[in-house]
């Protein structure tokens, strides 16, 4: 499994040194997930903990205005999540970093609980929802920050979960999300809700034993529908798939919500994950956006090895 973290360590890294931002699909999605590997693969970039640090320390001198607007707000909550990540699997213990980072975050929220995004880049960078579910993991990730908060800060985490509880998610990969959310942050979804979106994960499974990210939401339905078009005229639009990012995804949440590896249905998967690495160490995932970059196999090759990680299958 090496040859798979060299392309995802030097891919964040060129990110961050071309692009020069936290972005969710490929820097954001390096610290919220490789912290978590360090047992099996080592400690992650300090490189791009540094960077994070940094990135954090632009955000506060914009200014809290300038900060709630477009998709700032869930770039901070990645920043912060990334830099919680990184306390909870490599130093054990919070870091002063990483609490400017959610007390920073805190005074973005949204006045309907929310966190700004943009709604034109699925599955990422397309609706505050998404927003608000990675702020509420950077909020739970090391509980002992919200046994600190004072009274402003408490009453923006409450509003936090309110959202959560009462917002219709936007489509089911929204409500993927929201079980992943509520495996740590755990009063947000009842445990019928919780049963009720691991069936619904289950339904979506397909006969080889993977998970398309196209079959989670109506095209119309990411974010502003500005990928229609592009979606339905897709030749596999019927019978979309398996891709990693999907698979991956499922069975990383379906184990943090406590099924069982050895369940018939996560070995499918597993053997599926296992069957489609590419050579060059990547699961590709189609571009939910456009046919010239599939920036989404980032993540699709993340997710895969946190789920063989979570099923002892590394």
């Amino acid at each position: 499994m090496g040859l798979e973290i060299t392309i995802s360590e030097k891919g964040a890294l060129a990110w961050a040194q071309t692009r020069k931002c936290v972005a969710c699909h490929t820097t954001g999605t390096y610290l919220q997930m490789r912290p978590a590997l360090t047992p099996v693969l080592g400690k992650p970039s300090e490189e791009m903990r540094s960077f994070f640090v940094e990135e954090l320390k632009k955000s506060r001198e914009l200014g809290i205005e300038a900060l709630k607007t477009g998709i700032r707000p869930t770039q901070v909550a990645y920043i912060a999540q990334g830099l919680v990540e990184w306390d909870a699997h490599v130093n054990g213990t919070l870091s002063d970093d990483a609490r400017d980072a959610l007390s920073l975050m805190l005074k973005l929220q949204s006045e309907d609980g929310s966190w700004g995004n943009t709604d034109c880049w699925p599955p990422f960078e397309s609706s505050s929802y998404q927003g608000a579910t990675i702020a509420a993991l950077a909020l739970s990730t090391v509980p002992g920050f919200l046994n600190e908060m004072n009274q402003d800060q408490t009453a923006v985490v409450a509003q936090l979960k309110t959202y959560l509880q009462k917002k219709e998610p936007p489509h089911d990969y929204a409500r993927v999300l929201l079980l992943w959310t509520a495996t740590r942050m755990t009063d947000v979804m009842t445990d019928r809700q919780k049963q009720q979106t691991i069936e619904m994960l289950w339904s979506h499974q397909r006969e080889d034993g993977g998970w398309s990210i196209r079959t989670f939401s109506s095209p119309e339905a990411w974010g502003g529908g500005h990928r229609a078009k592009k979606l339905r005229a897709e030749p596999e639009f019927e019978d979309p798939p398996s891709d990693g990012h999907q698979t991956g995804l499922a069975v990383f949440i379906l184990r943090e919500a406590g099924v069982p590896a050895d369940d018939e249905r996560i070995q499918r998967a597993v053997k599926w994950l296992k069957s489609n690495q590419r050579q060059s160490g990547r699961w590709w995932t189609r571009s939910l956006n456009t046919d010239n970059f599939h920036f989404i196999t980032y993540s699709g090759t993340f997710y895969p090895l946190l789920a063989l990680h979570r099923c002892n299958a590394l």
